[in-house]
C-alpha cells in the first residue's frame, strides 16, 4: 500500500524477469506451470515474491544458488543452457538498492524468492 521506493527501472524489470525465467526453465514437465508474484508491505520495507511450482532447489545447494557461476545439478530432469549468472544479478541489484534476497525451496516442490527494499520516508 502506497509503498515508495527507489529502483532502477531497467535492472529492477530484469530481476523479475530473471526470476520468472527461471520459474519456466525449472518448471516440472508433468504438471502445468504454476506462478504466483505478490507484493506487501512490512516494517517499512516493500516485499516481492515470485512462487513457483518447479523443480525445486534441494537443500545442499540453497545457500551457493547466488554465487556467480554456480549452478545447480538438475540430472537428466532438464537440459537447461546458462551460465549460472542470473540469481547472482538478481542478488547484486538488490543489494546495490540496499535489499535483501532469499530463496526457501524444497525439491519436487517448487522455489519462493522473496525480495525486500527499503521504503522511501514520505
Amino acid at each position: 500500500e502506497n509503498a515508495n521506493i527507489y529502483f532502477d527501472e531497467m535492472h529492477f524489470t530484469n530481476v523479475i524477469s530473471t526470476l520468472m525465467d527461471n520459474a519456466v526453465k525449472y518448471r516440472r514437465e508433468e504438471v502445468p506451470l504454476h506462478l504466483v508474484l505478490r507484493s506487501w508491505n512490512q516494517g517499512g520495507k516493500y516485499c516481492l515474491s515470485v512462487q513457483d511450482n518447479g523443480i525445486g532447489i534441494r537443500r545442499e545447494d540453497l545457500k551457493r544458488v547466488f554465487i556467480k557461476f554456480y549452478r545447480v545439478h538438475t540430472g537428466n530432469q532438464h537440459n537447461v543452457k546458462g551460465f549460472g549468472l542470473g540469481l547472482s544479478y538478481v542478488k547484486n541489484i538488490v543489494r546495490q538498492h540496499k535489499g535483501t534476497v532469499r530463496v526457501e525451496s524444497e525439491w519436487g516442490q517448487g522455489s519462493t524468492f522473496t525480495i525486500t527494499l527499503p521504503t522511501l520516508k514520505a
